[in-house]
């Protein structure tokens, strides 16, 4: 058996959540997720939360003693370097952490490895083909403000931290467009697994 490994990604507020949970919701597609590999990299007791609060002082930590996402995010949306430096501490722990879930999932005709950094964090050789969600910068520029209530300048500068969209699609080999209905998403999913593997 050749195993897919479906690399699920896009641009920040494209929809790569939407798509990842109907995989797993509607064709019991098991979903290891980069996101939730990086929450965890910087839970409360870890080393990693550790450094990081050595490098920007206490006031990175919340009351209970997790991490203030958006205050870290001040810093390394503004700032390449620390954005950097933080990858480093976590990219790591993630590659880690999806090696040691595809050990257990060998048997799994396929598994989509939702991962939003694909590209820059130079993954895509731990899949056999990528699916980019994509949409229109002014569409994701609202889905951001409105998800995350950011101001139009910090929703801009999220999404220009991360590679272009048309990049993305450039290197993609399936592409799903999610400007239009919930169900003409699905379609384009279901479609891209009827497809079948990609050739090599």
């Amino acid at each position: 058996m050749v195993q897919r490994i479906i690399g699920l990604t896009g641009g920040i507020a494209t929809g790569k959540s939407t798509v990842s949970d109907y995989l797993a919701q509607h064709h019991g597609l098991p979903i290891l997720d980069a996101d939730l590999y990086a929450r965890e990299a910087v839970a409360p007791g870890t080393d990693i939360l550790e450094a990081i609060s050595q490098r920007y002082g206490p006031t990175l930590l919340a009351a209970d003693g997790s991490l203030n996402r958006s205050q870290l995010g001040q810093i390394i949306f503004t700032d390449p370097a620390e954005k950097q430096w933080l990858e480093q501490q976590i990219h790591p722990f993630v590659r880690q952490r999806f090696a040691d879930q595809m050990a257990t999932l060998s048997e799994a005709n396929i598994v989509v490895q939702a991962i939003p950094l694909l590209f820059e964090a130079n993954l895509t050789g731990q899949v056999s083909e990528i699916w980019v969600v994509t949409c229109p910068e002014a569409i994701q520029k609202a889905r951001l403000i409105a998800r995350d209530r950011l101001s139009e300048a910090d929703a801009i500068s999220r999404i220009q931290s991360q590679w272009p969209l048309s990049d993305k699609v450039a290197w993609a080999d399936r592409v799903l467009h999610n400007d239009r209905t919930l169900g003409a998403l699905y379609e384009q999913c279901d479609r891209a697994l009827r497809s079948g593997p990609t050739s090599p």
